[in-house]
């Protein structure tokens, strides 16, 4: 009679929480339960409190005293999300990696869905709340915010900042975050060459509390998106990035001079008292710039080229 389907590679599960003590009890019930029927004794809970103050922890320390397959790392403060994914990361001892938020609204039943896509092939599964139970204010600028990131990362999602995802092992030893870097691993793991995928899942309402995020995560996730796109697409290859942008400039600006200049030799207009000469000059200026960031950056890349870091998927 064959046994649970995952018990051979078994499932590390890595939950952030940050002031959760009201649902950690029933999130943990769920877990072990789906988690048991996937994995039979196979599995790890890896909870990581970022920082709490309502007694969460306490929860988690009594879970573990009955149940030795779930962990707890505790922060002495505030870190971040980036930060707690990051170390449970770091502390997974099996080849299959499932996150999820600790608030109920992600559906550990889910789990088994995403389990089979990666039996598919692919690397990462990645959870789309088609039916997203948040008020307006959240689900307007998460709209905005995943239209900018499909089109400037260059993988079409619906929605990169769900919690709930399944990895391979390898991914997550792969990638790096910090800051505000969670809200693009789907993205930071296509750049790596891994195979991402994204499936609908079920949301619930919050039944507990109140969301951790402000306005202001916005702002700090846009600067991070310009960080994933230059520390990854760009990281090689800065005189692409900066290179075109100057050319651009630089052709604009030399085209409107030359229709300034032809205008002035044909009609006899002055160009003194013209603002677009002087826009013309600044783009020309800033487009040399540019260029010469490029380059400099290109500079800077060759020296580096001694220690290569390219992951290799496979040799024979």
């Amino acid at each position: 009679m064959s046994g649970p389907p995952y018990a051979d590679s078994g499932i590390s599960v890595v939950v952030p929480f940050l002031d959760e003590r009201d649902s950690l009890g029933e999130l943990i019930e769920r877990l072990e339960r789906v988690l048991a029927s996937l994995a039979g004794d196979a599995y790890e809970i890896i909870f990581v409190d970022d920082g709490s103050r309502d007694g969460s922890f306490e929860v988690v320390r009594s879970a573990h005293e009955r149940n030795q397959r779930i962990h707890a790392i505790r922060f002495r403060r505030n870190y971040g999300k980036s930060a707690a994914l990051a170390v449970g990361f770091e502390h997974v001892h099996y080849r299959i990696v499932v996150t999820l938020d600790a608030d109920l609204q992600d559906d550990p039943d889910e789990i088994p869905k995403l389990l089979a896509k990666l039996d598919e092939g692919y690397d990462v599964v990645s959870g789309w709340k088609q039916i997203r139970h948040d008020p307006l204010e959240k689900t307007l600028p998460s709209k905005l915010f995943n239209a900018v990131t499909s089109l400037v990362s260059g993988i079409r999602l619906h929605d990169f900042n769900c919690g709930l995802k399944a990895y391979r092992e390898e991914v997550v030893r792969t990638l790096t975050l910090y800051g505000e870097m969670h809200r693009y691993i789907p993205a930071l793991a296509h750049w790596e060459g891994f195979r991402v995928v994204e499936v609908p899942v079920r949301h619930h309402r919050r039944k507990y509390g109140r969301s951790k995020f402000g306005a202001s995560r916005y702002v700090k996730g846009f600067l991070d998106l310009l960080t994933v796109v230059l520390t990854t697409r760009y990281l090689k290859r800065p005189l692409h990035l900066f290179g075109s942008i100057g050319t651009l400039l630089l052709v604009a600006g030399f085209t409107i001079a030359l229709a300034l200049t032809i205008e002035w030799a044909v009609g006899g207009t002055y160009l003194t008292n013209r603002p677009l000469l002087l826009m013309a000059v600044a783009f020309m200026i800033v487009g040399m710039q540019l260029i010469s960031i490029g380059l400099v950056g290109e500079l800077v890349v060759r020296q580096s080229q001694s220690t290569r870091e390219y992951h290799v998927r496979e040799r024979l």
